[in-house]
C-alpha cells in the first residue's frame, strides 16, 4: 500500500471544541498546525451533537459553588486541582473565546443578557446555550475560525491508524499514520507535538447518543502505545435518549427537565420522589439513569416518559426545543401535547488517556483533551454541561504548554512502522467484521453497562479478549481500512473498559456493582460520601 508523507509542528486529530480552541490558539502564537479529522465534513464531532449547553456564570455564583457541584455529581472521586482550574478558568475563557473571539450565538433575553439555564446537579441556573443545539453553534463558529486561519491546515477525510513513536533519544511520540480516506493511501506525519482530540466511545454500546464515529480511536491509540489509562470504568449513561424500536436513540437534553418537564411512568405518574427527595428530577445523572431502569423493571415497561405539556409552557417548549420538537414529529409525536419516551443509553467516557493540568499524557510529546482525556474533573460520574467546559479549557491548557515549549521540541525518526498483509485478501476477510462488532455492543451493553456483576464483567472480559485476538489477527493479515481500523478500536476499546470495571470492585457514580446471584433491585440513590471539598492542588 503506498504512502505519502508531510511534517507539521503540531499535530491535532480531532476538530470538535477542545481540538479546534487547541488549533486555533497555537495557531495565533504562530504555531504550524495541521488538524485532521476522519469525517468527510469538519463539522462532525461529538461537539457537533451537544445540545444543552456550556457552563458560564450564574447569579450569586461562584467558582467554589461550581467546584461543589462538579465534585458532588462525581461522588467526590474528582481531582481537586483539576476541578478548581475548571471552576476558576473555565467561565473566563467562555467569554475571551467563545463570546469574544469567535461570537457563539448564545441565546439572549430582550435586553441582551444571556439566558441562563439549570440541568441536573446544578444547584443553579448557569448554562448558557443556543436553544438544543448548543454544539452546533459551537462547532461551527469555531471551525470557522480554524480553516481561515492561514497557519492551520484542515484535512477532512484522514483517519488516524496509529501513533507513530520513536526510542531514539527516550520513548515519545513522533507523530501519527494516516489512511487518507478518498485516495485509499496511508500518510505518515511527523510533529514536534501530537494532540489527541478524538471525542468519546459510546458505538461500544448497543444504545447510545454518541455519532457513527465515536468509537475510542484515540483511547485505543494511546493504550497500543503505552500511555497511562485511568477511571474507564466510569461510563456515564444519559438518562433520556428518545425510545422508539424502530429508530437509533437520540438525546433529549437535560435541559428539558432543568425548564420543568418531569419524568413520568407509563401511568401518567411521577416518580423520582421515590428515589432522591431533595434533587428529584434534577438529581446526578448515574441516580436518574438508574432510578429509571428500576421503574421500568418494576413495570415491565420498555421506557418511561418526559412529560413536557404538563410542566413547560407551550411557548418555551417551541423557542427552547426546536430540534426536539422536530425530530419527535418525525415519529408523529407532538412534544406540546405528547409524552415523549425515553430510556438511558451510553453517552459519555469519565475516564480516559491520563493528562494533567497541561493536557500532558504520560508519553513525550502526546498531549490528549476533550472526552478521550482523563482530566479528574468528572470523578466517577460527570455532571452536566461539564463537557465542552473541560474541552474548552484543557484546549487552551494544551496549547498554552506546547507553545511555552515550542523551542525545546524536536521531532524525531519514527521506529519501524507497522507492515500489513496482501491487499486481496481483504475483500473475503471484510465480510466478517459485521458480526463481531455486533457482539461487542450486545455484550457492553448486557455486563458493562448501567449495573454490573463479577460474573457478567469475567465473561464480558473473557469472551472480549477472544474477539480481539480474531480482530488483531485479521487487521495484521489485511490491508487497513476505515471498517478495520474501527472494529480494531472498538473491541480493544471494549476490553479495556470491562477490565477496568472487573477490577474495581468499589459501587461508585456510574460504576454500579451489584452482588452476585439474583439481580434484585438497582440502588439508585446517592452513596455516602465526604461532605465538603478538598481545597487546593
Amino acid at each position: 500500500m503506498s504512502r505519502d508523507s508531510f511534517s507539521t509542528e503540531v499535530l491535532i486529530i480531532g476538530c470538535g471544541i477542545a481540538g479546534g480552541t487547541a488549533a486555533l490558539r497555537l495557531a495565533e502564537a504562530g504555531l504550524a498546525v495541521t488538524v485532521i479529522t476522519k469525517a468527510p465534513d469538519a463539522h462532525e464531532s461529538n461537539t457537533f451533537y451537544a445540545q444543552g449547553g456550556i457552563i458560564y456564570r450564574g447569579l450569586d455564583d461562584s467558582p467554589a459553588q461550581l467546584a461543589e457541584d462538579v465534585s458532588r455529581a462525581g461522588a467526590y472521586h474528582n481531582q481537586a486541582g483539576s476541578v478548581n482550574l475548571l471552576a476558576q478558568a473555565g467561565p473566563k475563557l467562555v467569554e475571551e473565546i467563545l463570546l469574544d473571539r469567535i461570537g457563539v450565538p448564545f441565546d439572549r433575553h430582550a435586553d441582551g443578557r444571556l439566558s441562563l439555564a439549570r440541568e441536573g446537579g446544578h444547584s443553579l441556573p448557569r448554562i448558557i446555550h443556543a436553544a438544543d443545539a448548543t454544539g452546533q453553534a459551537i462547532a461551527r463558529a469555531l471551525l470557522e475560525a480554524v480553516s481561515s486561519h492561514p497557519k492551520i491546515t484542515l484535512l477532512t477525510d484522514h483517519l488516524a491508524v496509529d501513533l507513530l513513536l520513536s526510542s531514539a533519544a527516550g520513548k515519545r511520540c513522533a507523530g501519527a499514520l494516516l489512511l487518507d480516506r478518498s485516495r485509499g493511501r496511508l500518510v505518515t506525519v511527523l510533529a514536534k507535538a501530537t494532540v489527541l482530540a478524538t471525542g468519546g466511545l459510546g458505538q461500544i454500546y448497543l444504545r447510545t447518543t454518541n455519532p457513527a464515529g465515536a468509537r475510542g480511536d484515540g483511547l485505543a491509540m494511546a493504550a497500543r502505545a503505552g500511555a497511562r489509562l485511568a477511571d474507564l470504568e466510569y461510563v456515564q449513561f444519559h438518562p433520556t435518549a428518545f425510545y422508539h424500536p424502530e429508530a437509533a436513540p437520540f438525546l433529549i437534553s437535560e435541559a428539558v427537565r432543568g425548564a420543568g418537564a418531569r419524568l413520568v411512568n407509563r401511568d401518567g405518574r411521577p416518580f423520582m420522589q421515590k428515589y432522591d427527595r431533595t434533587w428529584l428530577d434534577l438529581a446526578p445523572r448515574d441516580v436518574v439513569a438508574r432510578s429509571i431502569q428500576q421503574e421500568m423493571a418494576e413495570q415491565g415497561a420498555s421506557n418511561v416518559y418526559l412529560d413536557l405539556a404538563s410542566y413547560v409552557a407551550r411557548d418555551e417548549i417551541l423557542g427552547h426545543f426546536p430540534t426536539i420538537l422536530e425530530h419527535c414529529r418525525q415519529y408523529g409525536l407532538d412534544i406540546t401535547r405528547d409524552l415523549v419516551p425515553v430510556t438511558p443509553a451510553a453517552h459519555y467516557a469519565c475516564g480516559g488517556v491520563a493528562v494533567d493540568g497541561w493536557g500532558q499524557t504520560s508519553l513525550a510529546q502526546l498531549y490528549a483533551v476533550g472526552e478521550v482525556a482523563c482530566t479528574g474533573v468528572h470523578g466517577a460520574n460527570r455532571l452536566a454541561s461539564t463537557s465542552l467546559l473541560e474541552g474548552l479549557v484543557w484546549g487552551n491548557q494544551a496549547a498554552w504548554h506546547i507553545t511555552e515549549r515550542a523551542g525545546l521540541l524536536t521531532e524525531a525518526k519514527p521506529d519501524q512502522i507497522q507492515r500489513w498483509g496482501r491487499p486481496e485478501k481483504r475483500a473475503a476477510d471484510l465480510a466478517r467484521l459485521e458480526r463481531p462488532s455486533r457482539r461487542v455492543k450486545q455484550v457492553m451493553w448486557d455486563q458493562v453497562g448501567l449495573v454490573r456483576t463479577t460474573t457478567g464483567l469475567s465473561r464480558a472480559y473473557h469472551e472480549l479478549s477472544q474477539l480481539r485476538k480474531e480482530v488483531e489477527r485479521l487487521y495484521l493479515a489485511s490491508a487497513p481500512t476505515e471498517s478495520l481500523v474501527g472494529l480494531r478500536n472498538l473491541v480493544q476499546v471494549a476490553r479495556l473498559i470491562s477490565a477496568a470495571a472487573l477490577a474495581n470492585e468499589q459501587s461508585l457514580g456510574c460504576h454500579h456493582r451489584l452482588p452476585d446471584g439474583p439481580r434484585g433491585q438497582v440502588r439508585p440513590g446517592v452513596r455516602e460520601v465526604p461532605l465538603s471539598l478538598p481545597v487546593g492542588w
